[in-house]
């Protein structure tokens, strides 16, 4: 059994998020072989060094719940989002996950999938695609992450303001996967199952490229009442919903 989740935006302003997601770890992830995390853990994330800060008592206890579950066996896989690109060493030895690459192919036995956060294949908001790549260079990170940590929280959280005032003015079509690219990217990666998150569109769109049928699932992010995984069985993809 493979779990897949996405978009948690974890934060102290969502205990529900965090509840559902603390009974996920101790439940029914347990009886998974792997939990595949693809982006957006928390709503923002301004550098490791917040665990060490007594106020971030929400992310000691997530780390500790995931390493939690890494030890008892279950492989655990992350992927950066657009809020927690900055989840660095530390935070991936504390949890014991794993840190993949975005895109990523998972080849399994009987099917293979395809893994993004899906942000990079909404190329029609080209002032976002501008800002991925400025923060996603080695320099910038290294830049950002020199300041003290009290001067990145306020950046990420005015970026955060920013982000959501910029969302109300855009239409819809920008903050979705570009059709054109997504198949571009399907035909790359050999025609897939395609698995992402970031649109909060969750659905199962089925594309047709080069005249082969490939699936793309969207999946859902978390909301105080309810959240939601992907489960591969062996056979076939399904959603459970989470309370």
């Amino acid at each position: 059994m493979i779990l897949f989740v996405s978009d948690l935006h974890l934060a102290p302003q969502a205990p529900g998020v965090s509840r559902i997601f603390l009974d996920f770890l101790a439940g029914r992830a347990r009886s998974a072989e792997q939990l595949f995390i693809l982006g957006d853990l928390f709503e923002a994330w301004p550098g490791d060094d917040c665990l060490d800060e007594a106020e971030e008592a929400l992310a000691a206890k997530i780390v500790a719940a995931l390493h939690a579950l890494s030890s008892a066996g279950v492989a655990l896989s992350l992927m950066h989002g657009n809020r927690d690109f900055l989840l660095g060493d530390r935070f991936i030895a504390r949890s014991g996950a794993r840190l993949l690459p975005d895109p990523y192919v998972l080849s399994l036995p009987a099917w293979q999938f395809v893994l993004t956060h899906g942000d990079a294949l909404c190329t029609d908001d080209h002032e976002y695609q501008e800002f991925r790549t400025l923060v996603r260079q080695a320099d910038w990170q290294a830049a950002f992450l020199a300041r003290p940590l009290a001067e990145r929280k306020e950046k990420v959280r005015a970026l955060r303001r920013q982000s959501e005032s910029a969302k109300r003015d855009k239409a819809s079509y920008l903050m979705d996967v570009n059709p054109g690219a997504t198949d571009d990217f399907l035909r790359a990666h050999g025609y897939a199952t395609l698995i992402h998150g970031h649109t909060h569109r969750p659905a199962m769109h089925d594309h047709i490229v080069d005249g082969i049928h490939v699936e793309r699932w969207v999946m859902a992010d978390w909301r105080e009442d309810e959240g939601e995984c992907l489960c591969w069985d062996g056979e076939s993809l399904t959603r459970e919903r989470l309370r």
